[in-house]
């Protein structure tokens, strides 16, 4: 079939491992061919099921605990010197440890919720229907979020601009409801996602995207308590334009 050199390359695009120029092609077929675009909707819905699988069961603290007790090593009283000291020894190592854990788990949380944003991104383009309220005028799309998301946010004006609003729809990010906004440049597209920052994960707050992890152009910020994502396949000077007419207009 036509597809199939496609179709056998479908994870290593979603999962971002292909050249810039080969996701630019990607992206255009998957935009027009029926087949690949709902086989890529199922791959994204399973990834992002299987991430949400993974984070249902941790360890308990009280679990942690008891596994570090069984493991501590027991030393005999005529070593008392040589105890304390490897019991400090293993208290520095500890301490760094956690630490390093931390530092690594939060960049690891950071760089997962930029790959859940990246993959309602795809998701949306590769939908039968990717917008629910179809509009170029900002003044009928940012009404018909009334009443379906906890927050009030503003959209710029693209009056005899390079951008052209599309359309909207609700949207999610760890069960944080929020709005999805389609812009087109140069026959790019272009989401922007508007949420609440208090209601997102403590550890996106004063972050941001690296870009040689993400297949796409992002940039992120928070005004007046919300926090914007801005991503495509668009230019990084395209992203960035977008980006300031929406803090211009916030």
């Amino acid at each position: 079939m036509v597809c199939e050199s496609w179709k056998a390359k479908l994870d290593t695009y979603l999962d971002g491992e292909v050249p810039q120029e080969e996701m630019r092609a990607f992206d255009a077929h998957v935009r027009n061919c029926p087949s690949c675009s709902a086989d890529a909707l199922s791959r994204v819905q399973l990834k992002r099921a299987i991430q949400v699988a993974g984070k249902r069961f941790t360890p308990s603290a009280e679990f942690r605990k008891r596994m570090q007790q069984n493991m501590a090593p027991k030393r005999r009283r005529s070593f008392r010197w040589g105890w304390t000291l490897a019991a400090a020894a293993a208290a520095v190592v500890l301490v760094v440890g956690t630490l390093t854990s931390t530092y690594l788990e939060n960049r690891s949380g950071r760089d997962q919720v930029f790959s859940e944003i990246a993959d309602l991104h795809v998701e949306t383009l590769a939908s039968s229907s990717p917008v629910d309220v179809i509009s170029t005028d900002r003044h009928t799309v940012k009404p018909w979020f009334q009443g379906k998301i906890p927050f009030a946010f503003n959209l710029p004006e693209l009056q005899n601009g390079e951008f052209t609003l599309l359309g909207g729809r609700m949207t999610y990010l760890e069960q944080t409801p929020g709005a999805h906004l389609i812009y087109d440049v140069r026959k790019h597209h272009i989401s922007v996602f508007v949420f609440q920052e208090r209601s997102l994960p403590a550890r996106l707050r004063d972050s941001a995207p690296e870009p040689d992890k993400l297949s796409f152009n992002m940039e992120t910020w928070t005004h007046g308590g919300l926090r914007y994502f801005v991503i495509g396949d668009a230019s990084a000077a395209d992203i960035d334009s977008l980006a300031r007419l929406f803090k211009a207009a916030s």
